[in-house]
């Protein structure tokens, strides 16, 4: 259960989701050969639902949205079990359809991952279904709702936790004979952006970071933050795979960060989540952790928001930590001033690392809400840990890196071979360095370049003359940038 706040800014109107309450049911894992749901099942069902009930007693039953997905709809006693579920929670729950549950978590998807140019394709792997959805912006296009699932797919060829290599081809033949139905259509539309949301594919991504199954090392390129990269590749799951069957029950695998309410059915979402690699020819995937929760509730709030959520996300950062907007877009016209000086390189994406410097410049003084003291730090911290819609991890990580080097010592950044953003971090620096009076009365007419790996900055001589503490402030950030061995110049004319 999610229970979210409705934040509205000048950029649009988001969810902001300021409670959660988990509960690892597994009502699949109850149905009888019958397709009944058991006894256990059905209780344990009950109680979690008594206790949801409790915190949501006494909201408006115009703001509240229950919804039962695959288990619930072949379940042959489902009207039943609804009816008591709806007398315990206090408020109607509806049983959705296969599509319907598909396109509630591309919205949900849709509106917590970065914005991109073309398709993206969601894939969901529930308990007992796996939905899979190609959209645009925040419209789904296809939706299909497959009746594979990491639970039922468990069950099935897994039984009490045994494993062999027989019966994990047998789990990936049967997935890839329910995705082939689909592929061509799929493969037809295409994608630029493939995103894997909510449990299982969350799952794997923490267990292939925790385990390094990606073969790569932990960085800020890579998005980890707090043991999740955030990505699922296809060498990392078939090193999960090798890893997975030097045992013959799931009890005796051993692996960092394997939960216990996990363990049981990871083969059957592993088997799941290879089988749609190699059906549609994935080689990679992002993961958030955003589906059908939050794509209920943007539905329930009765509108789909057009814009970057990225966008929205920085302006309800700089309401909530009071950022001083004037002092905030005068950093950040000057930084993209100076990075339009500078041609960009064969690999740069221009407009995306405008964007990204100018929501760096945007935030850079959220850190003051917590003390001027080390403020950098502080607004850093923020932007790696919080909760960011729209953001990806690795563009958490990239933002959070700008703004703990946007002052103070360079070392800290100099010393990690995955930053990459050096250009972008001068442009920031230069431009908090000329605002420091935080006027736009007499600030300096610069010119940036960059020659053989070095920075230029050139200036009025008069105007430095004029501006004794500038002057000295911008020879301090050269000789800065030299002491990490990075060429700096300071040219006044």
């Amino acid at each position: 259960m999610l229970v979210a706040q409705v934040v509205k800014t000048p950029s649009g109107t988001q969810l902001r989701p300021i409670d959660t309450l988990r509960e690892s049911v597994r009502l699949a894992a109850g149905l009888t050969e019958n397709k009944l749901l058991g006894n256990d099942a059905y209780q344990r069902g009950i109680n979690a639902i008594a206790r949801f009930g409790e915190r949501i007693r006494g909201f408006d039953p115009s703001r509240v949205r229950a919804v039962a997905t695959n288990t619930v709809r072949v379940a042959k006693n489902s009207a039943q079990f609804v009816k008591d579920a709806e007398a315990t929670l206090g408020f109607p729950i509806e049983v959705i359809a296969g599509v319907e549950e598909a396109r509630l978590i591309y919205i949900g998807a849709a509106h917590e991952v970065p914005a991109v140019q073309g398709n993206r394709l969601v894939v969901d792997i529930g308990g007992g279904s796996t939905e899979l959805i190609i959209g645009k912006g925040y419209e789904p296009q296809l939706m299909e709702s497959l009746y594979i699932g990491c639970v039922s797919h468990s069950l099935r060829f897994f039984p009490r936790g045994e494993i062999d290599a027989h019966s994990f081809k047998e789990a990936e033949l049967a997935a890839r004979r329910e995705i082939q139905v689909i592929a061509a259509a799929y493969l037809k539309s295409g994608w630029k952006q493939v995103i894997g949301s909510s449990g299982t594919a969350r799952a794997l991504a923490d267990l292939m970071a925790e385990n390094h199954f990606n073969g790569q090392s932990d960085s800020l390129t890579m998005g980890r933050i707090n043991g999740a990269s955030g990505l699922i590749t296809r060498d990392g799951l078939r090193a999960m795979k090798k890893h997975l069957l030097k045992y013959d029950n799931v009890s005796q695998v051993e692996l960092h960060g394997l939960r216990d309410d996990r363990r049981v059915v990871w083969p059957g979402g592993l088997a799941i989540m290879i089988a749609v690699f190699d059906e549609l020819g994935i080689e990679s995937m992002e993961v958030t952790d955003a589906a059908l929760r939050i794509g209920v509730l943007y539905d329930l709030l009765g509108r789909s928001q057009h814009e970057d959520m990225r966008y929205v996300t920085v302006e309800q950062f700089m309401q909530r930590y009071a950022v001083e907007r004037d002092q905030a877009q005068r950093v950040g016209k000057l930084a993209v001033e100076f990075l339009t000086q500078l041609p960009p390189s064969d690999s740069e994406s221009r407009a995306d690392n405008i964007a990204l410097l100018q929501w760096a410049a945007n935030l850079h003084e959220i850190g003051l809400s917590i003390s001027h003291n080390g403020y950098h730090k502080h607004s850093a911290y923020i932007a790696g840990n919080a909760d960011m819609p729209g953001f990806s991890k690795n563009d958490q990580a990239r933002l959070a890196a700008l703004l703990i080097g946007h002052a103070g010592k360079l070392g800290k950044l100099a010393n990690n071979n995955n930053f990459f953003d050096w250009r972008m971090l001068f442009c920031l620096r230069l431009a908090q360095v000329l605002c420091r009076g935080r006027s736009d009365l007499n600030l300096a007419k610069v010119k940036v370049s960059e020659r053989d790996g070095s920075f230029i900055v050139s200036l009025s001589k008069e105007w430095a003359h004029e501006h004794p503490l500038t002057e000295f402030s911008l020879q301090k950030e050269a000789a800065e940038w030299e002491r990490i061995g990075r060429s700096y110049k300071l040219t006044l004319k």
